[in-house]
Protein backbone atom coordinates (compact mmCIF):
# COMPACT_ATOMS: atom_id res chain seq x y z
CA UNK A 1 0.00 0.00 0.00
CA UNK A 2 1.14 3.61 -0.71
CA UNK A 3 1.87 6.66 1.71
CA UNK A 4 -0.33 9.13 0.33
CA UNK A 5 0.30 12.99 1.56
CA UNK A 6 -2.91 14.73 1.27
CA UNK A 7 -2.30 18.73 1.65
CA UNK A 8 -5.15 20.28 1.95
CA UNK A 9 -8.12 19.30 4.84
CA UNK A 10 -10.89 20.68 3.31
CA UNK A 11 -14.07 18.48 1.55
CA UNK A 12 -12.17 17.70 -1.27
CA UNK A 13 -9.11 16.80 0.97
CA UNK A 14 -11.16 14.85 3.40
CA UNK A 15 -12.92 12.92 0.83
CA UNK A 16 -9.79 11.83 -1.13
CA UNK A 17 -8.15 10.98 2.37
CA UNK A 18 -11.67 8.97 3.35
CA UNK A 19 -11.49 6.87 0.02
CA UNK A 20 -7.82 5.87 -0.14
CA UNK A 21 -7.61 4.85 3.36
CA UNK A 22 -10.98 2.83 2.56
CA UNK A 23 -9.12 1.22 0.45
CA UNK A 24 -5.51 0.80 2.59
CA UNK A 25 -3.59 3.29 1.87
CA UNK A 26 -1.15 5.28 4.27
CA UNK A 27 -2.84 8.50 4.50
CA UNK A 28 -1.66 11.50 6.32
CA UNK A 29 -3.41 15.21 5.91
CA UNK A 30 -1.15 18.32 6.16
CA UNK A 31 -3.52 21.35 6.58
CA UNK A 32 -2.19 24.98 7.28
CA UNK A 33 -4.45 26.13 9.58
CA UNK A 34 -5.99 23.82 13.36
CA UNK A 35 -7.66 21.15 13.97
CA UNK A 36 -10.46 23.51 14.35
CA UNK A 37 -11.37 25.20 11.88
CA UNK A 38 -13.78 27.32 9.57
CA UNK A 39 -12.69 27.37 6.44
CA UNK A 40 -14.86 26.99 3.06
CA UNK A 41 -16.14 23.36 3.62
CA UNK A 42 -17.56 24.24 6.67
CA UNK A 43 -20.22 27.24 6.38
CA UNK A 44 -21.25 26.65 2.69
CA UNK A 45 -25.20 26.08 1.78
CA UNK A 46 -24.78 22.59 1.92
CA UNK A 47 -26.28 21.49 -1.25
CA UNK A 48 -25.70 18.19 -3.58
CA UNK A 49 -26.64 19.67 -7.20
CA UNK A 50 -27.35 17.78 -9.95
CA UNK A 51 -29.26 20.67 -11.08
CA UNK A 52 -25.86 22.62 -11.25
CA UNK A 53 -24.93 21.47 -14.92
CA UNK A 54 -24.00 24.40 -16.18
CA UNK A 55 -20.75 26.06 -15.26
CA UNK A 56 -19.67 29.40 -13.71
CA UNK A 57 -18.03 30.33 -17.22
CA UNK A 58 -21.64 30.47 -19.49
CA UNK A 59 -22.36 32.14 -22.18
CA UNK A 60 -23.98 36.29 -20.83
CA UNK A 61 -21.77 35.70 -18.16
CA UNK A 62 -19.68 37.93 -18.38
CA UNK A 63 -22.07 40.84 -19.43
CA UNK A 64 -23.97 40.02 -16.69
CA UNK A 65 -20.33 39.99 -14.44
CA UNK A 66 -20.29 43.81 -16.05
CA UNK A 67 -23.20 44.92 -15.00
CA UNK A 68 -22.81 43.97 -11.60
CA UNK A 69 -19.55 45.36 -11.41
CA UNK A 70 -21.21 48.67 -10.15
CA UNK A 71 -23.14 47.70 -7.52
CA UNK A 72 -21.70 46.35 -4.43
CA UNK A 73 -24.13 44.44 -2.94
CA UNK A 74 -24.40 42.58 -6.52
CA UNK A 75 -24.32 38.97 -6.61
CA UNK A 76 -20.70 38.78 -8.38
CA UNK A 77 -17.78 41.29 -8.10
CA UNK A 78 -14.43 41.69 -8.75
CA UNK A 79 -12.43 43.99 -6.22
CA UNK A 80 -10.39 46.17 -8.49
CA UNK A 81 -6.69 45.68 -8.71
CA UNK A 82 -3.34 45.30 -10.91
CA UNK A 83 -3.20 41.85 -10.90
CA UNK A 84 -1.51 39.98 -14.08
CA UNK A 85 -3.14 36.24 -12.27
CA UNK A 86 -6.33 37.65 -12.36
CA UNK A 87 -6.30 39.35 -16.19
CA UNK A 88 -5.03 36.19 -17.49
CA UNK A 89 -7.79 34.19 -15.47
CA UNK A 90 -10.45 36.56 -16.82
CA UNK A 91 -8.99 36.08 -20.33
CA UNK A 92 -9.77 32.58 -19.73
CA UNK A 93 -12.91 32.97 -18.10
CA UNK A 94 -14.26 35.30 -21.59
CA UNK A 95 -13.00 32.35 -24.02
CA UNK A 96 -14.49 29.51 -21.96
CA UNK A 97 -18.04 31.16 -21.75
CA UNK A 98 -19.60 30.12 -24.98
CA UNK A 99 -22.28 27.94 -25.60
CA UNK A 100 -19.94 25.02 -27.45
CA UNK A 101 -18.02 24.63 -24.51
CA UNK A 102 -21.45 24.72 -21.88
CA UNK A 103 -22.52 21.62 -24.15
CA UNK A 104 -19.67 19.71 -23.70
CA UNK A 105 -19.14 20.41 -19.87
CA UNK A 106 -22.66 19.98 -18.52
CA UNK A 107 -22.44 15.81 -19.51
CA UNK A 108 -19.40 15.82 -17.41
CA UNK A 109 -20.97 17.74 -14.58
CA UNK A 110 -24.39 15.41 -15.02
CA UNK A 111 -22.44 12.48 -14.32
CA UNK A 112 -19.51 13.83 -11.69
CA UNK A 113 -23.14 15.18 -9.39
CA UNK A 114 -25.70 12.19 -9.72
CA UNK A 115 -22.75 9.89 -8.75
CA UNK A 116 -21.92 12.03 -5.40
CA UNK A 117 -25.33 11.94 -4.78
CA UNK A 118 -25.24 8.14 -4.61
CA UNK A 119 -21.96 8.43 -2.75
CA UNK A 120 -23.87 10.77 0.09
CA UNK A 121 -26.06 8.20 0.15
CA UNK A 122 -23.51 5.13 0.85
CA UNK A 123 -21.77 7.66 3.52
CA UNK A 124 -25.19 8.25 5.35
CA UNK A 125 -25.63 4.78 6.10
CA UNK A 126 -21.85 4.76 7.00
CA UNK A 127 -21.64 6.99 8.79
CA UNK A 128 -23.71 7.17 12.15
CA UNK A 129 -24.36 9.20 13.11
CA UNK A 130 -24.68 10.96 10.30
CA UNK A 131 -24.96 13.99 8.49
CA UNK A 132 -28.48 15.36 7.69
CA UNK A 133 -28.67 14.45 4.42
CA UNK A 134 -31.84 15.18 3.57
CA UNK A 135 -33.35 14.56 -0.04
CA UNK A 136 -36.08 16.92 -0.59
CA UNK A 137 -35.30 18.42 -4.03
CA UNK A 138 -34.13 22.21 -4.54
CA UNK A 139 -36.43 25.16 -5.73
CA UNK A 140 -35.32 27.72 -7.87
CA UNK A 141 -37.32 31.09 -6.57
CA UNK A 142 -37.94 33.42 -9.54
CA UNK A 143 -39.18 36.47 -8.09
CA UNK A 144 -40.62 37.97 -12.06
CA UNK A 145 -41.86 36.41 -14.64
CA UNK A 146 -39.48 36.64 -16.61
CA UNK A 147 -37.26 34.99 -14.83
CA UNK A 148 -39.67 32.03 -14.97
CA UNK A 149 -39.90 32.03 -18.35
CA UNK A 150 -36.08 32.14 -18.80
CA UNK A 151 -36.08 28.87 -16.32
CA UNK A 152 -38.22 27.07 -19.01
CA UNK A 153 -34.74 26.49 -21.11
CA UNK A 154 -32.69 25.09 -18.12
CA UNK A 155 -35.48 22.62 -17.67
CA UNK A 156 -35.35 21.92 -21.33
CA UNK A 157 -31.84 21.22 -20.72
CA UNK A 158 -32.08 19.29 -17.93
CA UNK A 159 -34.37 17.01 -19.50
CA UNK A 160 -32.41 16.79 -22.61
CA UNK A 161 -29.54 15.30 -19.82
CA UNK A 162 -32.03 12.87 -18.49
CA UNK A 163 -32.07 14.96 -15.23
CA UNK A 164 -35.81 15.43 -13.38
CA UNK A 165 -36.78 19.07 -13.38
CA UNK A 166 -40.51 20.75 -13.56
CA UNK A 167 -41.80 24.42 -13.47
CA UNK A 168 -44.31 25.28 -11.77
CA UNK A 169 -46.44 28.80 -11.06
CA UNK A 170 -46.76 30.34 -7.42
CA UNK A 171 -49.37 27.99 -6.11
CA UNK A 172 -47.80 24.91 -6.95
CA UNK A 173 -44.79 25.98 -5.38
CA UNK A 174 -46.53 27.20 -2.18
CA UNK A 175 -48.02 23.77 -2.11
CA UNK A 176 -44.97 21.88 -2.54
CA UNK A 177 -43.08 23.96 0.28
CA UNK A 178 -46.09 24.93 2.86
CA UNK A 179 -43.48 25.88 5.58
CA UNK A 180 -42.88 28.86 4.55
CA UNK A 181 -44.61 32.04 2.28
CA UNK A 182 -43.24 32.99 -0.39
CA UNK A 183 -43.71 35.93 -3.02
CA UNK A 184 -42.70 34.92 -6.13
CA UNK A 185 -43.66 34.43 -9.77
CA UNK A 186 -42.94 30.20 -9.65
CA UNK A 187 -40.34 28.28 -9.56
CA UNK A 188 -38.35 25.10 -10.78
CA UNK A 189 -38.61 22.02 -8.74
CA UNK A 190 -35.61 19.52 -8.73
CA UNK A 191 -36.46 16.66 -7.04
CA UNK A 192 -32.66 14.60 -7.38
CA UNK A 193 -31.17 17.76 -5.36
CA UNK A 194 -30.64 17.41 -1.83
CA UNK A 195 -28.88 18.98 1.22
CA UNK A 196 -27.28 18.10 4.46
CA UNK A 197 -24.97 19.50 6.91
CA UNK A 198 -21.72 20.28 6.28
CA UNK A 199 -19.89 20.70 9.50
CA UNK A 200 -21.28 17.10 10.58
CA UNK A 201 -20.31 16.10 7.46
CA UNK A 202 -16.49 16.76 8.06
CA UNK A 203 -16.61 15.67 11.21
CA UNK A 204 -18.16 12.60 10.17
CA UNK A 205 -15.34 11.99 8.09
CA UNK A 206 -12.81 13.09 10.21
CA UNK A 207 -13.52 10.66 12.62
CA UNK A 208 -13.83 7.53 10.17
CA UNK A 209 -10.22 8.76 8.90
CA UNK A 210 -8.58 8.78 12.17
CA UNK A 211 -10.30 5.37 12.70
CA UNK A 212 -8.55 4.24 9.32
CA UNK A 213 -5.74 4.82 10.51
CA UNK A 214 -5.17 7.93 8.70
CA UNK A 215 -2.80 10.89 10.63
CA UNK A 216 -2.98 14.31 10.67
CA UNK A 217 -0.30 16.81 10.91
CA UNK A 218 -2.55 20.50 11.85
CA UNK A 219 -0.92 23.96 11.53
CA UNK A 220 1.97 22.66 9.34
CA UNK A 221 2.13 24.75 6.23
CA UNK A 222 4.31 22.88 2.93
CA UNK A 223 7.84 24.85 2.38
CA UNK A 224 8.78 22.89 -0.43
CA UNK A 225 8.25 19.66 -2.58
CA UNK A 226 11.23 17.54 -3.04
CA UNK A 227 11.19 15.68 -6.43
CA UNK A 228 13.72 13.84 -9.07
CA UNK A 229 13.10 13.51 -12.76
CA UNK A 230 9.06 12.49 -12.88
CA UNK A 231 8.90 11.45 -9.24
CA UNK A 232 7.91 13.42 -6.08
CA UNK A 233 9.96 11.62 -2.99
CA UNK A 234 9.03 14.19 0.24
CA UNK A 235 7.00 16.86 1.32
CA UNK A 236 8.83 19.65 3.88
CA UNK A 237 6.43 21.78 5.94
CA UNK A 238 7.08 24.30 8.59
CA UNK A 239 7.84 21.40 11.21
CA UNK A 240 8.79 18.43 9.59
CA UNK A 241 10.00 16.37 6.57
CA UNK A 242 8.06 13.31 5.30
CA UNK A 243 9.00 10.62 2.71
CA UNK A 244 6.12 9.95 -0.09
CA UNK A 245 4.65 7.69 -2.80
CA UNK A 246 1.79 9.31 -3.82
CA UNK A 247 0.73 13.28 -3.45
CA UNK A 248 -2.74 14.73 -3.74
CA UNK A 249 -2.79 18.53 -4.00
CA UNK A 250 -6.21 19.75 -2.81
CA UNK A 251 -5.13 23.25 -1.29
CA UNK A 252 -8.47 24.88 -2.36
CA UNK A 253 -7.62 28.18 -2.98
CA UNK A 254 -4.11 27.77 -1.92
CA UNK A 255 -3.70 25.29 -4.46
CA UNK A 256 -2.17 27.45 -7.30
CA UNK A 257 0.97 28.57 -4.88
CA UNK A 258 1.80 24.70 -4.01
CA UNK A 259 1.84 23.87 -7.87
CA UNK A 260 4.02 27.11 -9.16
CA UNK A 261 6.53 25.43 -6.82
CA UNK A 262 6.25 21.96 -9.15
CA UNK A 263 6.69 24.12 -12.01
CA UNK A 264 2.56 23.68 -13.03
CA UNK A 265 0.51 26.34 -13.74
CA UNK A 266 -3.22 26.52 -12.53
CA UNK A 267 -4.94 29.61 -13.12
CA UNK A 268 -7.77 29.81 -9.97
CA UNK A 269 -8.92 32.87 -8.10
CA UNK A 270 -10.48 33.17 -5.05
CA UNK A 271 -14.44 33.50 -4.93
CA UNK A 272 -15.20 34.48 -1.79
CA UNK A 273 -18.86 33.45 -0.48
CA UNK A 274 -20.84 34.83 2.80
CA UNK A 275 -23.68 32.71 4.59
CA UNK A 276 -25.80 33.69 7.64
CA UNK A 277 -27.19 31.08 9.98
CA UNK A 278 -30.27 31.74 11.42
CA UNK A 279 -30.88 29.97 15.13
CA UNK A 280 -34.72 30.57 15.42
CA UNK A 281 -36.17 31.69 12.10
CA UNK A 282 -39.62 32.89 11.41
CA UNK A 283 -40.47 30.16 9.20
CA UNK A 284 -38.78 26.99 8.60
CA UNK A 285 -38.73 25.83 4.87
CA UNK A 286 -39.05 22.21 3.96
CA UNK A 287 -36.30 22.36 1.01
CA UNK A 288 -33.61 23.89 -0.20
CA UNK A 289 -33.91 26.85 -2.60
CA UNK A 290 -32.13 29.57 -4.78
CA UNK A 291 -33.49 33.16 -5.23
CA UNK A 292 -32.45 32.99 -8.82
CA UNK A 293 -32.28 36.80 -9.45
CA UNK A 294 -30.32 37.11 -5.92
CA UNK A 295 -27.95 34.24 -6.61
CA UNK A 296 -28.54 33.71 -2.68
CA UNK A 297 -28.77 30.09 -1.55
CA UNK A 298 -30.95 28.83 1.64
CA UNK A 299 -31.17 25.67 3.08
CA UNK A 300 -32.83 24.25 6.58
CA UNK A 301 -30.18 22.58 8.33
CA UNK A 302 -32.13 20.97 11.79
CA UNK A 303 -33.84 23.51 12.97
CA UNK A 304 -31.64 25.88 11.52
CA UNK A 305 -31.62 27.46 8.45
CA UNK A 306 -28.34 29.17 6.66
CA UNK A 307 -28.52 31.92 3.93
CA UNK A 308 -25.56 32.44 1.75
CA UNK A 309 -24.08 33.82 -1.45
CA UNK A 310 -22.15 35.98 -3.65
CA UNK A 311 -18.96 35.84 -5.61
CA UNK A 312 -16.67 38.32 -4.67
CA UNK A 313 -12.90 37.77 -6.15
CA UNK A 314 -10.86 39.68 -4.33
CA UNK A 315 -7.69 37.40 -4.21
CA UNK A 316 -6.81 35.63 -0.89
CA UNK A 317 -8.49 38.87 1.57
CA UNK A 318 -9.58 37.92 4.88
CA UNK A 319 -12.01 41.06 5.28
CA UNK A 320 -15.71 40.83 5.47
CA UNK A 321 -17.14 43.65 3.21
CA UNK A 322 -20.62 44.22 4.90
CA UNK A 323 -22.18 45.72 1.59
CA UNK A 324 -21.37 42.51 0.45
CA UNK A 325 -23.79 40.92 3.58
CA UNK A 326 -25.81 43.41 3.21
CA UNK A 327 -26.96 42.60 -0.32
CA UNK A 328 -27.75 38.97 0.82
CA UNK A 329 -30.09 39.91 3.88
CA UNK A 330 -32.01 42.50 1.71
CA UNK A 331 -32.61 39.48 -0.68
CA UNK A 332 -34.65 37.27 2.04
CA UNK A 333 -37.58 39.38 2.30
CA UNK A 334 -38.41 39.98 -1.15
CA UNK A 335 -38.65 36.34 -1.55
CA UNK A 336 -39.44 34.99 2.05
CA UNK A 337 -41.84 38.20 2.91
CA UNK A 338 -42.36 36.91 6.70
CA UNK A 339 -38.70 37.55 6.90
CA UNK A 340 -37.17 41.01 8.27
CA UNK A 341 -33.91 42.37 7.96
CA UNK A 342 -34.12 42.92 11.51
CA UNK A 343 -33.69 38.95 12.15
CA UNK A 344 -29.99 38.93 11.08
CA UNK A 345 -29.34 42.23 13.47
CA UNK A 346 -26.76 39.75 15.81
CA UNK A 347 -26.57 36.75 13.22
CA UNK A 348 -22.14 36.81 12.51
CA UNK A 349 -21.62 36.56 9.07
CA UNK A 350 -19.62 33.51 7.83
CA UNK A 351 -17.00 33.69 4.78
CA UNK A 352 -15.06 31.13 2.76
CA UNK A 353 -12.70 31.42 -0.28
CA UNK A 354 -14.17 29.25 -2.85
CA UNK A 355 -11.46 28.18 -5.45
CA UNK A 356 -12.76 29.21 -8.60
CA UNK A 357 -11.09 27.86 -12.32
CA UNK A 358 -11.93 30.03 -15.55
CA UNK A 359 -14.03 27.60 -17.27
CA UNK A 360 -15.92 26.57 -14.12
CA UNK A 361 -14.34 22.78 -14.25
CA UNK A 362 -12.31 21.81 -11.49
CA UNK A 363 -8.50 20.35 -12.06
CA UNK A 364 -8.57 16.68 -11.24
CA UNK A 365 -6.20 13.97 -12.71
CA UNK A 366 -2.12 13.46 -13.02
CA UNK A 367 -0.83 16.47 -14.74
CA UNK A 368 2.16 14.99 -17.47
CA UNK A 369 5.38 16.32 -15.17
CA UNK A 370 5.04 14.02 -12.22
CA UNK A 371 3.88 10.47 -12.23
CA UNK A 372 2.97 10.09 -8.31
CA UNK A 373 0.90 13.28 -8.25
CA UNK A 374 -2.77 14.24 -8.31
CA UNK A 375 -4.37 17.44 -8.56
CA UNK A 376 -8.06 18.26 -6.98
CA UNK A 377 -9.02 21.43 -6.46
CA UNK A 378 -10.73 24.33 -8.56
CA UNK A 379 -14.40 22.85 -7.64
CA UNK A 380 -15.91 27.16 -7.01
CA UNK A 381 -19.07 26.48 -5.42
CA UNK A 382 -19.34 22.51 -5.95
CA UNK A 383 -17.31 21.67 -4.04
CA UNK A 384 -19.48 19.70 -1.43
CA UNK A 385 -21.38 18.48 -3.68
CA UNK A 386 -18.56 16.68 -5.75
CA UNK A 387 -16.48 15.95 -2.43
CA UNK A 388 -17.22 11.87 -2.51
CA UNK A 389 -16.58 11.41 -6.50
CA UNK A 390 -13.38 13.40 -6.06
CA UNK A 391 -12.42 11.45 -3.62
CA UNK A 392 -13.10 8.33 -5.55
CA UNK A 393 -11.79 9.23 -8.56
CA UNK A 394 -8.26 10.24 -6.84
CA UNK A 395 -8.36 6.70 -5.04
CA UNK A 396 -9.07 4.85 -8.41
CA UNK A 397 -5.87 7.07 -9.89
CA UNK A 398 -3.36 6.19 -7.05
CA UNK A 399 -4.52 3.05 -7.73
CA UNK A 400 -3.43 3.06 -11.07
CA UNK A 401 -7.21 2.17 -12.28
CA UNK A 402 -8.57 3.60 -15.04
CA UNK A 403 -11.13 6.60 -13.92
CA UNK A 404 -14.77 5.31 -13.88
CA UNK A 405 -15.65 8.92 -14.93
CA UNK A 406 -13.58 10.71 -18.30
CA UNK A 407 -11.89 13.00 -16.74
CA UNK A 408 -9.88 14.62 -20.04
CA UNK A 409 -11.83 17.84 -19.59
CA UNK A 410 -10.86 18.55 -16.00
CA UNK A 411 -6.68 17.78 -16.73
CA UNK A 412 -4.77 20.14 -14.60
CA UNK A 413 -2.47 20.81 -17.56
CA UNK A 414 -5.10 22.43 -19.55
CA UNK A 415 -3.58 25.77 -19.23
CA UNK A 416 -0.34 24.76 -19.36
Amino acid sequence: MARVCIIGAGIIGLSCADACASRGHHVTVIDRGPERRDGCSFGNAGMVVPSHFTPLAAPGMVALGLKWMWNPESPFWIKPRLDWELARWGFHFWRAATLERVRHAAPLLRDLSLASRTAFRQLARDLEPGFGLTEHGLLMLCKTQRALDEEQETVERAHELGLAAELLDARQTSQLDPGVRMSIAGSVYFPEDCHLSPSRLMDALQGRISGLGGTWRWGEEVTRIESSASKISAIVTTQSRMEVDEVVVCGGSWSPGLASGLGIRLPLQPGKGYSLTLQNPRQLPNKCAIFHEARVAVTPMGSTLRIGGTMEIGGLDSQIDPRRVRGIIRSVPQYYPEFQESDFTDVRPWYGLRPCSPDGLPYLGRPRKYRNLVIATGHAMMGLSLGPITGQLVAELIDGSRPSIDLRLLSPDRYS
